[in-house]
């Protein structure tokens, strides 16, 4: 059974007017983001508490999270607020009128910084065509370059401490915190990880990235020598101490961290990962609280024509879509049933005191909440009501975008949701779990047992019903699987009776059959 951790005081969270997802699943859950925008986030606050010292740390990791994240005004000026760059470079001017013109420019449009004085830069380059080639560079390296339109909230890659930097928005020459990209998902990953039993290799392996790479020296040369001044962050909430979840997605970013892949190879699978990871928490959870089965994921491996498998992988999906919200009825549901309630009901004024203990637990109840009749019963029916109202506007919708981010749920040849993982989701997967080969069934059954996936025939006998069990077509299933591995490389069959799939990027050549 699930302990939950007390939730914030009301005063560290006035804007929410009700506090079920959150404390079911933490705050917060967002669905308006993408893995790699979650890992940008979690980064930013792994680097400033590694400054501090408290790289997860436990002590620092319960509520309340602080953390002063960086937000480097003048790199993300120059990088991103500097249109005029390119035109001034392909006007072919002598050196020091370059110059002369692009620092009138930028000290006149920089927002957001200090001080706009920009001329620590001429004396740091050897000439303006060689920082101009440079910003063209790190310009080439952002994420997600078409999506993120703000150039306020446009991101480099995180070649380490100098390339992290919070989500924000500039106005009036003021920045401020926005959470458009960095809805706090990656701090609750943060919070998992400190949680988490490999905490202490993973802060070890997870530090190494933050020094000493030349593209992160070369971001260094942007800023000016001053430090700047940085705020206090930190108002996300993770309700448990402890969760297998926890442990799942650390265990999956050590191994990718301890192998054989330059680290820069490694992030895009630690941002899949870690959305995949952030799913089956909500889902997990979801199960504990309402009482259900662990979820399952039947898996189509999408092939030239539709099969059973695709039927039974959108009701899996469906299924598992439905977990959330009935975790809020029955998370209501223990508060309405409860001892508190039970004692508000005998008194003489049954309404009023029940209400009182909506407003204590899920702080609901106060002002304009509530207009129906004054009966308990009623406003029992009313709060479920607009709990589920609420979920629907964001965490309902984790499954799916989490999901579809880190390639596990698809609409590809059907109008209708379901699991079919993409190759690089696969990837992730293999290189996590393979140190060098491992026999095609056992990898089957590992991708069951730590993931729930099910793909192959002797998983789904574990999970469908009788009617639904097609042995035939689970088996087929597989065959698509393993024909798609031999063609990323990942997979090698000795003997009709013998296939294993392989880690092509391990060090271990020479241990291979």
């Amino acid at each position: 059974m699930l302990e939950m951790l007390p939730a914030p005081p009301v005063s560290d969270h006035r804007s929410n007017d009700m506090w079920v997802d959150e404390q079911i699943w933490g705050h917060r859950l967002w669905d308006a983001t993408s893995p790699w925008l979650i890992f940008l986030e979690f980064m930013g606050v792994a680097e400033s508490k590694d400054r501090d010292g408290q790289l997860f740390d436990a002590a620092s990791s319960h509520y309340p999270l602080r953390f002063r994240p960086a937000q480097r005004m003048y790199l993300r000026n120059i990088l991103y607020n500097n249109e005029r760059l390119t035109r001034i470079e392909a006007k072919g001017l002598a050196d020091s009128a370059a110059w002369t013109e692009w620092l009138s420019w930028i000290e006149e449009n920089a927002q957001g910084v200090p001080l706009r004085d920009f001329s620590y830069l001429k004396r740091r380059f050897g000439s303006f065509r060689d920082f101009a080639a440079l910003i063209s560079m790190l310009r080439g390296t952002t994420i997600e370059n078409g999506t993120n339109k703000r150039w306020s909230s446009r991101f480099v890659f995180p070649f380490g401490r100098h390339a992290l930097y919070e989500d924000l928005n500039v106005k009036s020459n003021s920045p401020s915190r926005e959470y458009i990209n960095f809805g706090l998902p990656g701090e609750l990953v943060y919070q998992m990880l400190s949680r988490s039993s490999a905490a202490p290799a993973l802060a070890e392996e997870l530090a190494k990235g933050f020094d000493g790479d030349r593209c992160d020296r070369l971001l260094s040369l942007l800023e000016p020598d001053q430090p700047e001044d940085r705020h206090w962050r930190g108002n996300s909430y993770l309700p448990y101490q402890r969760h297998q979840c926890f442990d799942d997605l650390a265990g999956d970013w050590l191994t990718l961290l301890r192998g054989d892949q330059p680290r820069f190879d490694i992030y895009p699978h630690l941002a899949i990962l870690g959305a995949f990871h952030l799913m089956r928490y909500q889902l997990s959870v979801g199960a504990e609280i309402s009482g259900t089965e662990q979820p399952t994921f039947v898996c189509e491996i999408v092939g030239s024509r539709r099969t059973p498998v695709r039927d039974l992988s959108i009701g899996s999906f469906q299924r598992n879509d439905s977990i959330p919200a009935r975790a809020i009825d029955s998370y209501l549901d223990s508060i309405i049933t409860s001892a508190e309630w039970e004692r508000a009901l005998e008194t003489d004024t049954p309404f009023q005191e029940c209400r009182r203990v909506l407003r204590q637990t899920v702080r609901w109840g106060d002002g304009d909440d509530y207009s129906g009749p004054h009966e308990p019963a009623e406003l029992a029916g009313a709060v479920k009501r607009a709990a589920q109202a609420r979920h629907r506007q964001h965490v309902a919708h984790v499954h799916r975008s989490y999901g579809g981010g880190a390639g596990l749920v698809s609409r590809r040849g059907t109008t209708q949701l379901r699991y079919a993982p993409n190759d690089a989701l696969l990837k992730s997967v293999i290189l996590a779990n393979v140190d060098v080969r491992m026999d095609f069934a056992e990898f089957l059954d590992l991708l069951f047992q730590r993931y729930g996936l099910v793909i192959g025939d002797k998983e789904a006998a574990q999970v469908l019903s009788e009617d639904e069990y097609d042995r035939k077509a689970f088996q087929n299933n597989a065959a698509r699987l393993e024909r798609r591995l031999r063609t990323l490389g990942m997979l090698r069959r000795l003997s009709d009776a013998c296939a294993y799939v392989e880690n092509p990027l391990s060090s271990k050549v020479g241990d291979r059959v």
